[in-house]
């Protein structure tokens, strides 16, 4: 999914003009990333999301914007009740 149409109340609407594909993360209360030396970069409310081979985009409900460099050795979340805890 590239853009979303409509911004719940409170959020910032996610334009795209990067080319890249985003997928729909937004059935996600958190995601958090762990490193090596147990560093850990955790997301909350995470809305799209963008995989490449250098790491992650993540597009948060809060209208922010996070690039998650590769090297984690763990990546966790949890879903809201009802959503998918894996998607395709």
């Amino acid at each position: 999914m590239t853009n979303l149409k409509e911004a719940k109340p409170g959020q910032t609407l996610f334009t795209n003009d990067s080319g890249l594909d985003f997928d729909d993360i937004s059935g996600e209360k958190y995601r958090v990333y762990v490193y090596p030396d147990n560093f850990t970069i955790r997301i909350d409310e995470p809305m799209r999301l963008n995989v490449s081979k250098n790491g992650h985009r993540v597009y948060d409900a809060q209208g922010v914007s996070h690039y998650i460099n590769k090297g984690w050795i763990h990546l966790y979340w949890e879903v809201h009740q009802g959503a998918p805890n894996f998607v395709k």
